[in-house]
């Protein structure tokens, strides 16, 4: 996909914010680092909603594990601005690698699910649990847009005897 990745630097050149598209799990990979203002994570989560809008994308794994200092802290900002417009632009699933020790924090102003209704959201400690989720997710869509897999509740004997 053109113009990715797209690396968001510091103004001292150190990269902070890099959102690609890997392409062979068809999803949107960005990965934060280092100390983030909020300015700088608003600019970060628009740039997430760019190769969105030019091909569909229905997944997101978010990386947070290599940021220090306090996390962006603008859930509202977030539900109100930036997964409307994501949701819109066909995003479905968000795996959020957590920071590290912030699970409790991030799990309980999360508990409120601020993005229902948007897209599914779920928190990991782990990138390769995050990889395997949207795995998961991915592979349970294939299998939904396929006309040729069985019903749930059917074998191939009943779909064959209805033919």
């Amino acid at each position: 996909m053109q113009n990715l990745p797209r690396i968001l630097r510091h103004a001292n050149g150190q990269a902070f914010c890099t959102t690609e598209y890997v392409a062979d799990e068809h999803w949107l990979r960005t990965t934060w680092q280092g100390f983030v203002s909020p300015g700088e994570a608003e600019r970060g989560a628009q740039v997430i909603l760019e190769p969105l809008s030019m091909l569909p994308v229905h997944y997101l794994l978010n990386d947070n594990s290599q940021l220090k200092g306090p996390w962006f802290n603008s859930v509202e900002w977030l539900q109100r601005v930036w997964a409307p417009q994501a949701a819109r632009l066909g995003l479905r699933f968000v795996a959020h690698v957590l920071q590290p020790h912030t699970e409790a924090d991030l799990s309980t102003l999360l508990a409120t699910h601020p993005f229902e209704g948007q897209f599914e959201l779920q928190l990991f400690s782990t990138v390769e649990g995050a990889a395997a989720w949207l795995r998961d997710c991915r592979r349970h869509d294939e299998l939904a847009a396929s006309p040729d897999q069985p019903q749930p509740g059917t074998t191939e004997a009943d779909e064959s005897a209805a033919a």
